[in-house]
Parts: C-alpha cells; sequence; structure tokens
C-alpha cells in the first residue's frame, strides 16, 4: 500500500487514462495530452515518467491501475482498482500520506515536494517540478505528509 487513508481532496481530476499498471500515491504526468475538451478523449493519458526532467505533472494517483482477466475476476472495488487502459482518479490538490518518495530522501517539515523519477515524490529541485510541501518527515514505515497544490 502506498497510500494511506487519511487525506484531504480538495480538487482532483478524472479526464486522464492510464495505460500502465501502477500502484497509487505516486506522481502521474503526462504522456500524450489529448485536446483536453472531452471527458472520453483516448489521447489523453497519464504515466509514471521515467525521469523527471521535462516531467509534466498532473496530479497524484488515488487509484490501483491492474491489469486482471475481467472474465475470471472482478475490479477489487474496495482497493479502488481501476482496469489497464480506465480513468485514472488524479489529486490536483490536498493532502496524501504516501511512500512513494525516493531512497534515501529525507523529507523535513515545509520543505518543497518535487516530481522524482517513475512517479516517486522527491526533496531533489534539480531539473524537476515543485508539485507541493512535505508536512513532516519519514514515519518508521517510510510514510510521509504530503500537501499537494498543482496548479
Amino acid at each position: 500500500m502506498a497510500l494511506k487513508p487519511d487525506r484531504i481532496e480538495a480538487h482532483t481530476d478524472i479526464s486522464f487514462f492510464m495505460n500502465t499498471v501502477a500502484e497509487r500515491g505516486g506522481v502521474a504526468s503526462i504522456v500524450t495530452g489529448g485536446a483536453g475538451v472531452a471527458m472520453d478523449d483516448a489521447n489523453a493519458v497519464v504515466g509514471y515518467a521515467a525521469v523527471a526532467s521535462g516531467a509534466v505533472p498532473v496530479g497524484v494517483l488515488l487509484n490501483d491501475v491492474v491489469n486482471i482477466d475481467l472474465t475470471r475476476q472482478h475490479i477489487n472495488w474496495y482497493k479502488d482498482e481501476v482496469q489497464l487502459g480506465g480513468k485514472v482518479t488524479l489529486l490536483r490538490q490536498g493532502q496524501v500520506t504516501t511512500n512513494m518518495i525516493v531512497s534515501g530522501n529525507t523529507p523535513a517539515a515545509g520543505s518543497g515536494c518535487y516530481v522524482g523519477a517513475n512517479g516517486l515524490l522527491s526533496t531533489s529541485s534539480t531539473n524537476a517540478v515543485r508539485i507541493g510541501s512535505f508536512l513532516g518527515s519519514k514515519d518508521a514505515d517510510g510514510y510521509a505528509k504530503v500537501d499537494v497544490n498543482i496548479t
């Protein structure tokens, strides 16, 4: 689990699709922008950017994206799963508690939170876009609270 349930969701976006399997709690960036006019534009795709440089963050992923055989089992609604290629919910403003933080980073209260490689959150501003602020350090399990504000 990369995202704890204690969160504040002030502004979410449901206009993007995700075509890669992903765990919730990381920062999704634009893969292809699409027109942005219609809610069903299949070209509006996000994913976890392999490198932070040049990534355009859209929001923190609030769903697990899974690739399962829907003829044999169903989506686990209690885990808020989405089938590969489906619409995802992205947090643009609010607070989350996540462990999707670059290994070796030691966030502190008030320090900037940036997009890292593979959708991870980082304390390094080198070639990265700021998505918010850390509200504390990591706990014993590696989770930290983040104030997200993507404009």
